[in-house]
């Protein structure tokens, strides 16, 4: 980890600069500790990026929870010198090919952070201390990997705790609604790091769709704001964040999102907003309110009507199965099947459990459909409240709110530990995956440790894991409960079988099979020796019902499918999925300004 002038202040002038997109490209120093605001595909510095990329900067330190789009654009401008995440994924897109071509060649440092511990990182910088603890992710490798991260014993219990030191940044980068004329920035949705990261920093240099007269942020309603006294420098960009999304100005462009990643020209370069500005569709999507789903959409389901059901539909039903009433479930980063299984559930039999979204971002949702554009707007209406990440860690993974956060994996071993790093190649490279994001930590603090993999094959389920990336540490109900933590099971889900970690052996046995799977196919496609349990028994059939609400009213698009699908059949896929959403799109926004010119 790169480091920063220590104990250099972060208290910026009450007043902010009034600039452009490249007079704020020009505060940035080469050199410079870097991190990037928004989630995912929203809110992200989009404009900035490019501005930083045509003007050149160097050696810039990447130090974001998530590096995905963002850090894709500046790798390509050769602008990054360290990369220090917790994940990068693009998404439903797949794995970010410029940050693995980075990690795998070994050209830079690439360091992998528990969220907790950058958080507490960031949080130590903003308060001025040398250090600040966080829960050891036990179980994992992570305490090896984490930068400067120390394990010591608490002197009272000689309980391990960690410790790490302040992450102090030199420039974080924002995209945002609106700012008001003294400087003043509004946020609509989740926050993800971003607030924790603006305390860290020196320069936070912000682009905003629009800039409006003092007072009229308070007439918004529900919102954060920024205070002036915590921004550096604004510029109004409108389209600022396109391709990605800015409630309540537009949704994210998906069809310009696929070109963008797939790009063969420098994106930098290729991909510019377009003449007219953010396509009005988008414009017209992020209008659209979340009732329009009560009545069903006027889309056709993937699947027809009388069609048996497929894999993915057993494996989300399954999955949904596992929740009741009393679950809070958060969805973190990719993952179709798992939302689809959290909306099934709370739209079916457990109608009082709650879901948090974009990482806890928007927290207790309704269970609105799963569509590629009108997600996040749905999500962020029906939330009861917005958060961020550093916010809702305190607040419900470490408090033990959370029951579960069903999770995919790239690599499972016999006692149930998790890769999502990297494995190793026969040859001695590796094959980057995307990081562990927050499951090193949530694999103890959730009551329930649940992943799943979509393909049961050899090279998944391992007899041991390259690198124990997340995993549970503490198992047993009296060593859980000992530590403030809630008793509760460690599944691996697959497209065969259901296994579950044996408390007495901590080894992985197969309790159910699904339809029409035998044993010995569960054992061919397992790289361990397999143990099924005594009480094994079938996966039940879906109910008729069930698998109606699944079809046509949480997924009718089948998002679910991407997770199942190889690379060769990847792009089809995305391909019928992006034009389904548009069509869905247009013909929301006719319902809706028919419905409004009635009203």
């Amino acid at each position: 980890m790169a480091a920063a002038p220590v104990h250099e202040s972060l208290v910026k002038p009450n007043r902010p600069i009034f600039t452009d997109v490249a007079g704020l490209a020009a505060m940035v120093d080469d050199g410079d500790m870097f991190g990037i605001g928004g989630h995912h595909f929203a809110r992200l510095p989009i404009a900035q990026l490019l501005a930083l990329a045509d003007r050149g900067v160097r050696d810039l330190h990447y130090t974001s929870w998530a590096g995905g789009l963002s850090l894709e654009v500046l790798l390509d401008a050769d602008a990054v010198a360290s990369i220090d995440i917790c994940f990068s994924s693009l998404d439903i897109f797949g794995l970010a090919p410029r940050f693995r071509a980075a990690a795998e060649s070994g050209s830079m440092p690439v360091r992998d952070w528990t969220a907790l511990a950058m958080i507490q990182a960031l949080k130590a910088a903003e308060q001025n201390l040398p250090a600040l603890p966080f829960a050891v992710p036990a179980g994992s490798d992570m305490m090896d990997r984490i930068p400067c991260a120390v394990v010591e014993h608490e002197t009272r219990t000689s309980e391990a705790v960690g410790t790490i030191p302040p992450l102090r940044l030199d420039t974080v980068l924002l995209h945002a609604p609106r700012a008001d004329e003294h400087g003043n920035v509004q946020t609509i949705g989740a926050l993800a790091l971003d607030w924790a990261m603006v305390s860290a920093a020196r320069k936070v240099l912000v682009t905003v769709e629009e800039i409006v007269p003092p007072g009229t942020l308070a007439k918004d309603g529900r919102q954060t704001v920024l205070t002036r006294n915590r921004v550096s420098a604004i510029a109004q960009a409108e389209g600022g964040a396109w391709p990605c999304s800015c409630l309540p100005f537009y949704v994210t462009d998906y069809a310009a999102l696929r070109d963008f990643v797939e790009a063969d020209a420098p994106l930098a370069q290729s991909r510019r907003l377009p003449p007219g500005g953010v396509p009005d569709h988008l414009r017209t999507a992020a209008r659209i309110p979340a009732s329009v789903a009560a009545s069903g959409l006027p889309v056709t389901p993937s699947a027809t009507p009388d069609a048996p059901p497929t894999v993915d539909e057993m494996m989300a039903w399954r999955l949904a199965a596992e929740l009741d009433n009393d679950s809070f479930a958060s969805a973190g980063a990719v993952s179709p099947l798992a939302n689809v299984a959290y909306r099934l559930a709370k739209a079916t039999h457990a109608p009082d459990m709650i879901i948090a979204t974009m990482t806890c971002g928007h927290v207790d949702i309704d269970p609105s459909p799963m569509t590629l554009s009108l997600i996040e707007p749905f999500d962020a209406e029906t939330a009861v409240t917005h958060a961020g990440g550093d916010d809702t860690y305190a607040t419900y993974y470490q408090a033990g709110a959370v029951t579960h956060e069903i999770v995919g994996a790239g690599q499972v071993d016999r006692r149930g530990q998790v890769n999502t790093i990297a494995i190793r190649k026969k040859d001695g490279g590796t094959i980057r995956l995307p990081g562990q994001g927050g499951m090193a930590d949530v694999a103890n603090m959730d009551a329930n440790f649940i992943v799943y993999v979509t393909r049961h094959n050899p090279l998944s389920l391992v007899e041991t894991v390259d690198v124990v990336s997340s995993a549970r540490g503490y198992v047993g109900d009296a060593e859980r409960q000992a530590r403030g933590l809630r008793p509760g099971a460690v599944k691996l889900f697959t497209n065969l079988c259901v296994f579950e970690l044996d408390l007495e052996t901590r080894e992985l046995a197969v309790v159910e099979i699904m339809p029409e799977v035998t044993r010995e196919a569960i054992a061919d496609a397992t790289g361990f020796v397999v143990r099924f349990s005594k009480d094994c028994r079938e996966v039940g059939a879906i109910p008729a019902d069930d698998l109606r609400v699944l079809r046509e009213q949480i997924d009718p698009l089948g998002l679910r499918r991407l997770e199942f699908v190889g690379a060769r059949d990847r792009g089809a896929l995305l391909d019928e999925i992006i034009s389904r959403d548009r069509d869905l799109i247009t013909a929301l926004a006719v319902q809706t300004e028919r419905e409004d010119a009635t009203a």
